[in-house]
């Protein structure tokens, strides 16, 4: 083995002892809705894609946009601007379709830009405001930086279909 292998395998088993007796940490992907900051647990997510052509369903809440396919599988397509509430917005070169699953759910969401790969302790998270609690809440928690207040979401909820 090389000694610059054998220097990359050191300092990544340092790395890994240092994580494994740090807090807990809890790894989320940023994205921008209006003017706000959200997060999912990476796990969640399955790809990250630019806009393609979907196909318009009828009779359905105006925040599906439609369905799209994708390998095979022709999944739902939710503008998340509609579904919290803002109004519309043409595509541009930020838009991205996020594809998420949790269990055998799985559904495109339309968000206006894709922040970044975020890494937060556990202690740094805040639970939901008094306004938003229960079950029925998509907002999972508050996650706080030094420079930003980050709304983490629920993607069981994204995911459930109330259509």
């Amino acid at each position: 083995m090389s000694e610059k292998l054998k220097q990359i395998i050191s300092k990544q088993h340092k790395t890994d002892e240092s994580i494994n007796h740090s807090e807990d940490i809890v790894q989320l992907v940023g994205f921008i809705i209006g003017d706000e900051e959200f997060a999912v647990p990476i796990l969640a997510i399955q790809e990250i894609i630019k806009p393609f052509p979907w196909t318009r369903v009828p009779q359905v809440p105006k925040y599906i946009v439609g369905v799209f396919n994708i390998r095979g599988a022709v999944i739902p397509l939710i503008d998340l601007r509609l579904k919290f509430g803002l109004s519309p917005k043409k595509h541009n070169e930020d838009t991205r379709f996020i594809v998420m699953r949790h269990g055998d759910d799985i559904a495109g969401f339309v968000i206006d830009r894709l922040t970044m790969a975020i890494r937060i302790k556990k202690s740094r998270i805040g639970p939901a405001p008094e306004t938003a609690n229960g079950d029925d809440t998509v907002i999972d928690g508050v996650g706080k930086q030094e420079d930003r207040i980050i709304t983490i979401l629920k993607v069981n909820k994204l995911l459930e279909r109330d259509f």
